[in-house]
């Protein structure tokens, strides 16, 4: 099965396209945004050597899904997702700033505690914390939003403020938003035995009004751990069972693999590639409680130009 790590439409009044880490933007008519979630897997900012199939797809149908379920909290870009892999949108103008909410001292913020670090991103950190421990109330940790090949940048709430990023008005209206976000994304995982334990959003304007962005509790934005059995395994010191992308990481660090100039991607062989696919398609069916449906990679490019087509034929270009 080839999974699909390369896209190329031709979409009517298609003005650009911008190739991102996972996602292929096309923008159409300078008012449309045409986001097809390839297959493409990338962690530590490298965009690894093989894609995953059904990546996408699961990718595309969790964020589909949670920006339905939260248009009520903030307007989102989103008009409809005509294809399983794709979402068509407005453009916004985005903001340069990404906002990163924790439940634990998880990943990369349990990294820099361990190595000594009692503040981050701003936020200071009791002493005596262990690994995946829980904050009384969510964090907010944001970066700057990176460039094509470079890397995204820890930036404390001052620091945006006082380089003239946003306003404090402005920063802190985004902060009530991600909370709230947040903890309906909490509210929805605990449904399904889940813990929602951190994830990132991204904001912009459209026509002048403040929008959710891009993708939404998906395992490439967002970590989960089982809820029945978090409390037992922190107790004894043991790794959780989670779903999220860490699992990669944690595969790439223990292969000598942490993104850093010289370092070699490990092989991803046929069994690794198929094990990551099914974790994805595990978090789905946890998280949307729903069986995943398989869509058939026969003839997928044209039926993912078909229905975007279709799509765009019904809007104002």
């Amino acid at each position: 099965m080839a999974a699909v790590t390369h896209t190329e439409f031709d979409f009517n009044r298609c003005s650009g396209k911008y190739v991102g880490k996972v996602r292929d933007v096309y923008t159409v008519a300078d008012k449309y945004l045409v986001m097809v979630a390839t297959d493409r897997i990338s962690a530590f900012d490298v965009i690894l050597p093989e894609g995953i199939p059904y990546k996408g797809q699961v990718l595309n149908q969790i964020a589909s899904s949670f920006l339905d379920l939260t248009e009520d909290i903030v307007p989102n870009w989103k008009i409809a997702s005509p294809d399983p892999m794709v979402t068509v949108g407005y453009k916004c103008e985005g903001l340069p700033v990404e906002m990163i909410v924790r439940r634990c001292l998880t990943g990369s913020a349990w990294r820099s505690y361990k190595a000594g670090a009692r503040e981050i991103c701003g936020v200071p950190i009791p002493e005596g914390m262990r690994e995946h421990e829980r904050f009384p109330e969510p964090i907010i940790t944001p970066t700057t939003k990176a460039e094509i090949g470079e890397h995204d940048q820890d930036i404390s709430k001052e620091e945006i403020i006082a380089r003239g990023i946003m306003s404090r008005e402005e920063y802190e209206k985004l902060e009530k938003i991600a909370v709230a976000l947040f903890k309906r994304g909490e509210e929805i995982a605990a449904k399904h035995n889940l813990m929602l334990v951190d994830t990132k959003y991204e904001f912009g304007y459209l026509n002048g009004e403040l929008c959710l962005m891009d993708e939404i509790h998906t395992p490439d934005s967002s970590r989960y751990f089982y809820a029945d059995t978090y409390q037992e395994l922190f107790e004894k010191c043991l790794p959780q069972k989670q779903l999220s992308k860490e699992f990669v990481r944690e595969w790439l660090m223990e292969n000598g693999f942490c993104g850093k100039e010289g370092q070699k991607v490990p092989e991803m062989t046929a069994e690794k590639v198929t094990a990551i696919s099914d974790r994805y398609i595990e978090l789905y069916e946890k998280i949307t409680g729903k069986k995943f449906v398989k869509e058939p990679y026969d003839n997928i490019y044209d039926r993912i130009e078909c229905n975007v087509k279709n799509m765009l034929a019904r809007l104002e270009l």
